[in-house]
């Protein structure tokens, strides 16, 4: 028969019983039962409206299922492609290119994502932060151990189910396919990584950890590959440029070079932390939440004079955790487990960093200003460690110091300070009319109850490698392709691999040239 969809509103104590599911699918169908045709749901979400939130499916009817996608490598040719970061984008650049015959030599600056944790543990027990492996850099990028939200709105710019397909391949919940805002975990996402590094090295390509680019080598006009901090050159036919938004070297080594880059706007300001029974209230209207129900969750925004503020990547029973790139700064970012069981929610609380905001037209002057104020943040605390300083919602909005704090997932530790002081004026001032207008939406947003922590900056890169819409190539250097969220070209990990697969297919169509 042929394929319909209905959409259905299912109470959370029916969820799970797919029985049900089926029969009022079939009934809002005006179908009979006969045990033949085909029910499935393709997307579910919560519709928090009434009392109790309630399920919202859209069921398939009848048809075929859709054929998942598969990684399907070729035999290799004899081209080769340098890919520069082992994340979201440099892993699905390095699959399309297999599928294309072509062999990708992925180098990545930290280490392998199990290796990874040791730094990362380090960050909690000593306040070390290794440069070239942390929360930021190591295989599968910074996503990996940032909760690995599969949501986005850049659905134009390839295909998401592709994405959500190869995930599942390598190990993912077949979940992600149907959940309107899908999220892997940090405690699977590393499985997941692995199991494309192996898929990967298994088909033909190379993938070296550890192996810090610290120069291009040019020639009359053309990228013909890069060289590494050892001294080693590794060539290429071409090279893709996947090094995430914290590769702050990379953008230094590109000026150095006379590549072209510009300023890009990005979003600055705070961690904020509520108990997640609190944002159950908020968000589903009451308290304790049914427990077929996931943990709430939220994303707001509001325009206060010319500026807007709004929430980022919102982790619902979660954790803040350090996310440092370099000794002598303090950045702060989020993440949840797969269960997101944890008993606080936090999300970025932030606000527009525009070029007009600084002086000048140096490429990297919104850089520096996020450096700036990362380090500012660090020397407020001891000078040692990754403490980050907190302030209670209602104590920022009135521009004073907390006199006492409340528990928090944060690990390293907080201390009160003037965070409407430590943050430049501008921001503040626009966080604070955000903050109240928000906390007129939902009560208890901006209450005691809710803790902010400083700094929450790396939301974006400040930073465009420019490139051709068509080629996908640097308009001035042949053979670069710049690629992901180092390049100010995409956000979020499904954004990322999306245009890893986009920039592959330009580069393949490039070397059959």
């Amino acid at each position: 028969m042929e394929l319909s969809h209905v959409d259905l509103l299912v109470e959370p104590d029916n969820i799970d019983d797919a029985q049900y599911v089926r029969a009022q699918a079939l009934a809002k169908a005006g179908l009979e039962d006969d045990g033949l045709i085909r029910v499935r749901v393709e997307r579910r979400s919560i519709d928090a409206r009434a009392k109790m939130p309630r399920f919202q499916l859209r069921v398939a009817v009848g048809g075929v299922d859709r054929a998942a996608s598969v990684f399907q490598p070729k035999a290799l040719g004899g081209k080769r492609v340098v890919v520069v970061g082992a994340g979201p984008g440099g892993y699905f650049a390095a699959l399309t290119l297999l599928e294309a015959g072509i062999k990708p030599v992925l180098l990545e600056r930290g280490r392998a994502v199990r290796a990874r944790l040791k730094d990362i543990k380090k960050i909690y027990s000593e306040g070390l932060v290794n440069p070239h492996s942390n929360y930021c850099f190591g295989e599968g990028g910074a996503g990996t151990y940032s909760d690995g939200k599969l949501y986005t709105r850049s659905k134009k710019r390839g295909d998401v189910d592709r994405i959500l397909d190869l995930f599942v391949a390598h190990g993912a919940s077949a979940d992600i396919g149907v959940d309107a805002h899908p999220h892997l975990g940090s405690n699977v996402l590393p499985r997941l990584v692995r199991a494309m590094r192996e898929a990967i090295v298994g088909a033909g390509g190379e993938i070296h950890f550890e192996a810090h680019v610290d120069d291009l080598l040019l020639d009359a006009g053309r990228l013909r590959g890069v060289r590494l901090a050892g001294g080693e050159s590794v060539e290429g036919d071409a090279v893709i440029l996947a090094t995430g938004h914290s590769a702050r070297d990379i953008y230094d080594l590109l000026l150095r070079r006379g590549v072209l880059i510009e300023a890009k706007p990005f979003a600055l300001g705070v961690r904020i932390e509520h108990p997640q029974t609190l944002v159950d209230q908020m968000f589903y209207h009451h308290t304790p939440r049914h427990p077929a129900l996931p943990a709430a969750s939220y994303r707001l925004a509001c325009q206060t004079g010319e500026r807007g503020v709004f929430s980022f990547c919102m982790c619902p029973g979660g954790f803040v955790v350090p996310a440092s790139t370099a000794p002598g700064e303090l950045v702060l970012n989020g993440m949840s487990l797969a269960s997101r069981k944890a008993p606080f929610a936090n999300a970025g609380l932030v606000t527009e960093i525009r070029p007009s905001d600084v002086q000048g037209d140096d490429p990297l002057a919104l850089l520096r200003f996020q450096a700036e104020v990362e380090q500012t943040m660090f020397r407020a605390g001891d000078g040692k460690t990754q403490r980050a300083p907190a302030q209670r919602a209602d104590d920022f909005l009135q521009g004073r110091i907390s006199g006492s704090l409340g528990a928090t997932s944060y690990i390293p530790g907080v201390y009160a300070a003037p965070i409407h002081e430590l943050l430049p004026g501008f921001v503040t001032q626009a966080l604070q009319e955000g903050l109240a207008i928000l906390g007129k939406k939902h009560k208890g947003f901006d209450s005691a109850e809710a803790t902010l922590l400083a700094v929450e900056s790396r939301t974006s890169s400040p930073v465009r490698i420019p490139r051709d819409r068509e080629t996908f190539m640097h308009p001035q250097v042949a053979g670069l392709f710049p690629c992901g969220e180092g390049a100010g070209q995409a956000g979020g990990i499904v954004s990322a691999a999306m245009d890893g697969v986009a920039v592959a297919t330009a580069v393949a169509l490039q070397l059959k040239k």
